[in-house]
């Protein structure tokens, strides 16, 4: 099965517009919102008319850009903001220092993804991956048995060891607490279309995923065209939820 997913929904104007025309034009399965962004409320609204998959796209790394944020939210995240920024070993080492800041973020972006969409995500995600930073998964702040993205996958010798083994670690522990795909890759290179029909025959026999950015103008161009809708053609494509624990 594959799942397409386009992220960023809400984050702008463009951003959720894109994802919309992308979705009535069959050419996505599933969406990630992300919410206290400048189109969140827009983009929820929106959302109630289609039949659009919504995951949560947690924020970690891009401030929060809607009007009237509550003043203690936007400290909170700040915080954690600052302290991802720092260094990109930052994700991986658990700072017990940000412990409430984290969980208060997480929270704070769970609840209101519930106010606006009236229902729990159909799945989570992170901007820049940061539902798998440290602080996310030592808190345990995901819920147990959720349909959670895993980290991207590669082939021999497109990442260095250490980074392969610390990917390895991560995926253990995502199919071991929640329900995730057999393979997750991102759409971008669009022109490296011999990588794409490779990543899609996989879905064949492998529950795949394929992250896709509708409001970069390439992607967007990329997923309208009929190159693309003829690989879509040639496999069955779904949505988190008809992800099932193995």
């Amino acid at each position: 099965m594959l799942i397409i997913t386009a992220d960023d929904y809400g984050k702008t104007r463009h951003a959720t517009d894109n994802i919309l025309k992308c979705f009535s034009s069959k050419r996505i399965t599933s969406a990630s919102a992300m919410v206290f962004m400048e189109d969140s409320e827009r983009a929820a609204s929106l959302a109630f008319h289609t039949s659009l998959e919504m995951g949560l796209h947690l924020n970690f790394t891009l401030p929060f850009s809607a009007c009237n944020m509550p003043l203690k939210l936007r400290e909170h995240q700040n915080r954690v903001v600052s302290y991802l920024a720092k260094h990109k070993l930052s994700q991986i080492i658990y700072n017990p220092f940000l412990a409430d800041s984290f969980k208060f973020v997480f929270m704070a972006q769970q609840e209101e993804f519930m106010r606006l969409y009236g229902r729990y995500p159909d799945n989570y995600s992170g901007h820049h991956h940061m539902h798998l930073c440290a602080n996310v998964l030592a808190s345990k702040m995901l819920p147990t048995g959720a349909r959670v993205r895993r980290t991207f996958t590669f082939g021999p010798g497109e990442k260095n060891p250490f980074n392969r083994l610390y990917r390895l670690i991560l995926d253990i522990y995502v199919f071991q607490r929640y329900i995730s795909t057999d393979c997750f890759f991102s759409i971008a290179p669009v022109h490296n279309y011999e990588r794409l029909q490779n990543v899609v025959k996989r879905a064949i026999k492998e529950n795949i995923e394929i992250e896709v950015h509708p409001e970069n103008i390439k992607e967007f161009e990329f997923l309208l065209s009929d190159q693309y809708q003829k690989l879509m053609n040639s496999v069955h494509s779904g949505c988190f939820r008809h992800l099932v624990s193995k």
